[in-house]
């Protein structure tokens, strides 16, 4: 099967099992260059929404993946940047809900939701995955550095009024790096704004893979035991559950089509190329190349070594 330009997975994802991704906005194209970010640093900090690719070749490319392989839970818009600057996002979903009947899913930043179009556009979606991980002005900056004058009540006020009138799951993530928005204090303030939320759940992370900035810490598992018990939360653990999955023949360029959008440990990257039946000795030449291969960041965090595209 060709190569995939714009659909990768499938992921596997303790919060919607095996997810396909289906990514419309170009690398690191967003209105936030979070700290902790797995992707990395954002290259184009921008709020403008643009077509950035034809959705047509986006929904052709779809019809063709599915024409092989029905093997998922889900279909994630997600990918290398913030998926609401997609202008056409509204007619994407509606256009994959013509072809699968998996529930789409819509992983956002929270940014552009005062934004009254994609509030319309996102009805659409079965499951909504907004960021709420901020209380304040201070805090939305220092963890989520946005585009220009991109304000913390603003998009705040516009995730309450979009959670209001959503019909489908509305899953918030709650993102806690130490010294940051992990203190009980923070926590309390937290609290108080979800409470205005009509949310079905509420999933408490911390950065599990290496984030944007080096200095970023973790949150402690005293902090998201906390946070969990407080909201009445779900905490995710640090491994993502299944093996990853891809439909292109090439296993290197599979991997590339992976690890650019969601990057790999060393012990997923071994599992996934056992599961297409790779030998021990083509396994350690395809780490070796992903070595020496300068397009490749390789980074060592809480005991793995993660690969990610540069």
């Amino acid at each position: 099967m060709d190569n995939f330009k714009y659909i990768y997975g499938p992921i596997p994802s303790r919060r919607l099992g095996l997810s396909l991704g289906v990514s419309p906005i170009p690398k690191k194209f967003c209105n936030y260059s979070c700290i902790y970010c797995q992707i990395g640093v954002t290259h184009n900090l921008t709020n403008t929404r643009r077509e950035f690719f034809p959705l047509e070749d986006i929904i052709n490319e779809f019809k063709r993946y599915i024409s092989s392989d029905k093997n998922f839970d889900v279909v994630s818009i997600v990918g290398e940047g913030e998926p609401t600057l997609y202008s056409k996002l509204g007619e994407l979903i509606i256009s994959l809900k013509k072809l699968t009947d998996k529930p789409i899913a819509v992983i956002t930043n929270t940014g552009l939701l005062y934004d009254k179009n994609v509030q319309e556009e996102l009805l659409n979606a079965d499951i909504v995955l907004p960021s709420m991980d901020f209380f304040s002005q201070e805090s939305f900056k220092a963890l989520h550095r946005p585009y220009g004058r991109l304000d913390f009540q603003k998009s705040y006020n516009g995730l309450v009024e979009f959670s209001k009138k959503f019909k489908g799951e509305l899953w918030l993530e709650v993102m806690l790096i130490e010294d940051i928005n992990s203190s009980k204090e923070d926590l309390l303030k937290l609290k108080e704004l979800i409470k205005n939320i009509n949310y079905s759940k509420i999933y408490i992370n911390t950065a599990v893979r290496p984030p944007a900035e080096s200095w970023v810490k973790p949150a402690s598992k005293e902090t998201i035991d906390f946070a969990v018990e407080l909201l009445d939360g779900i905490s995710i653990d640090n491994l993502s559950d299944g093996n990853f999955i891809s439909e292109i023949k090439d296993n290197y360029e599979a991997i590339l089509s992976i690890i650019k959008r969601h990057p790999m440990n060393q012990h997923e990257l071994k599992g996934f190329l056992l599961g297409r039946k790779l030998t021990n000795k083509e396994i350690e030449n395809i780490f070796l190349r992903l070595k020496e291969d300068e397009n490749i960041e390789i980074l060592e965090y809480k005991g793995f070594y993660t690969y990610r595209l540069k």
